[in-house]
């Protein structure tokens, strides 16, 4: 059952191999990705430097904790719309498994424009509150308190970007009935 989300998008990853911004969504999907694991990277390290510091220097750097965070909402942010990009986020694929393939488009294109959605009020609303905190300084770090808002905004237009370009692919993939169990 691991492979349902995949399975329930087959139709749309036989189409996406043919739209001209395939290419480009999966190189900026990789930067995505990339950026996740270098911030998921830079997070253990400033942990650990946090915890030496701590209990073998005893003075713990003020800045770890704000730095911490930021670099997990990077990666929250950014391996999330890696993983709208694959079609592999959670969802409920039992309706679409089972429908007929005119109704499974529909299915797969308004959960796309659902994800859309979502991704655009974070960044909207991540933008709006980047901007707004820009002049209040973040305790223990020399960054604008707003900063940890800044993958939010970035990771949610992505999100919105990969599940405009899904939906679009539902729309316009071949109707197959390859899903359907008696």
């Amino acid at each position: 059952m691991a492979d349902a989300p995949l399975a329930a998008n087959a139709d749309i990853e036989h189409q996406q191999d043919r739209t001209a911004p395939r290419g480009a969504l999966d190189r900026l999907a990789g930067i995505a990705v990339a950026v996740a694991g270098a911030a998921l990277v830079g997070m253990v390290a400033v942990q650990a430097l946090q915890v030496f510091a701590r209990y073998v220097l005893n003075d713990s750097p003020g800045w770890t904790e704000p730095v911490a965070l930021l670099l997990l909402n990077t990666a929250m942010s950014f391996g999330a719309a890696a993983g709208v990009h694959r079609g592999s986020h959670f969802g409920f694929f039992i309706l679409v498994h089972r429908s007929r393939p005119a109704v499974r488009r529909w299915l797969l294109a308004f959960s796309n424009l659902v994800i859309a959605s979502i991704g655009a009020v974070l960044a909207v609303w991540g933008g709006e509150l980047l901007l707004d905190g820009l002049d209040i300084p973040m305790a223990g770090a020399p960054l604008p308190q707003s900063a940890v808002y800044a993958p939010m905004a970035l990771g949610g237009a992505l999100m919105a970007v990969f599940a405009l370009q899904r939906m679009v692919a539902a729309l316009t993939a071949p109707l197959t009935d390859t899903h359907r169990s008696a």
